[in-house]
């Protein structure tokens, strides 16, 4: 019972009650992409973990409750520089912002490691998102509010509802250190704990969970043995085909070198110290590449390619620095 302590018995039994193919948070699942069965609730209902939808962001020299390892998701868009911090993630998961006129959303699944940004304009319309309390492949599923589909995080698609089959358009975003991110960027702004929520910030609710290797909710498609549930990953999708960096394979390969998804060149950078894992395209442009466990990303790319850290004969390696 150990594993279950941070989330608490309660938060199970949650969870156990909310299985049936009836209890979906009020969420009309007819005709939807996935089987409905195979949709469970997480425990919390609608909303039960609030997104943030009026985001506060203060100067680096403000954030006192970071550390210089604290995890964040950085993102550069329209000439801003803004940090998340994933402790923040942890406990709303979505975060509805803009960038100037743009709006977008930063979503974070705390189960499957994957942190994604996505542009929140729908057929050209903004919309704002909420958390549904729901899972698929134990990834978390998002809800807009202006017609209540349901999308699903890492599919990056709407799996219900009036939107469904419509595609969200992924941004780039970095998983990184906040001592890296600080430094990459130090004009950059950071979210802020003044959230309207009272939420232990400074900690992690899953902290037990993510040093298991076992997982807190099924998987419905399929499990690969060939990695730690929870190695890390960095997934790449080019014109619908995938590719999986293990961190476990990049910490054995040059910290830069060029390979090859769906036949287009693409780069990749690895920094060992803060374990970032970073694509670009062949002129330089960052990809939006997700971080995520091994699990969750093979759950739903089943026909991912896999990279193999090569002899250090045949590796390319590019030894221009960042």
């Amino acid at each position: 019972m150990k594993l279950l302590k941070p989330f608490t018995m309660l938060y199970l039994l949650l969870w156990l009650s909310g299985c049936s193919a009836q209890s979906k948070n009020g969420f009309d699942l007819t005709g939807a992409l996935v089987p409905a069965d195979h949709i469970l609730s997480g425990g919390p209902v609608k909303d039960g973990i609030p997104a943030i939808d009026n985001p506060t962001f203060i100067e680096p020299s403000q954030a006192d409750y970071l550390k210089e390892s604290s995890p964040v998701l950085g993102m550069t868009y329209h000439g801003e520089a803004r940090a998340y911090p994933i402790n923040i993630l942890n406990w709303h998961e979505i975060v509805n912002d803009r960038f100037g006129d743009e709006p977008v959303v930063i979503t974070f699944c705390p189960l499957c490691g994957s942190g994604m940004a996505f542009s929140a304009r729908i057929d050209g319309e903004p919309h704002t998102f909420g958390v549904s309390g729901l899972l698929y492949n134990s990834d978390v599923l998002l809800y807009d509010r202006q017609t209540e589909s349901l999308w699903s995080q890492l599919m990056t698609q709407a799996v219900s509802g009036p939107h469904k089959g419509k595609q969200l358009h992924p941004l780039p975003v970095l998983h990184t250190t906040w001592q890296d991110w600080l430094s990459r960027h130090p004009d950059t702004r950071v979210l802020s704990t003044d959230t309207g929520y009272r939420r232990a910030y400074r900690h992690s609710p899953y902290q037990a969970y993510l040093d298991s290797p076992r997982l807190m909710f099924p998987v419905v498609t399929a499990v690969s043995k060939r990695y730690h549930p929870k190695e890390a990953v960095l997934g790449v999708e080019i014109k619908g085909v995938y590719k999986a960096y293990p961190f476990i394979e990049l910490e054995q390969s040059p910290s830069k070198f060029s390979d090859s998804v769906g036949g287009h060149e693409i780069i990749i950078r690895y920094d060992s110290e803060h374990r970032i894992a970073e694509a670009f395209d062949a002129s330089g442009k960052p990809l939006p590449a997700v971080r995520t466990f091994w699990f969750a990303w093979y759950s739903f790319h089943l026909d991912t390619a896999v990279y193999v850290a090569p002899k250090k004969s045949s590796a390319l390696i590019l030894r221009s620095s960042r």
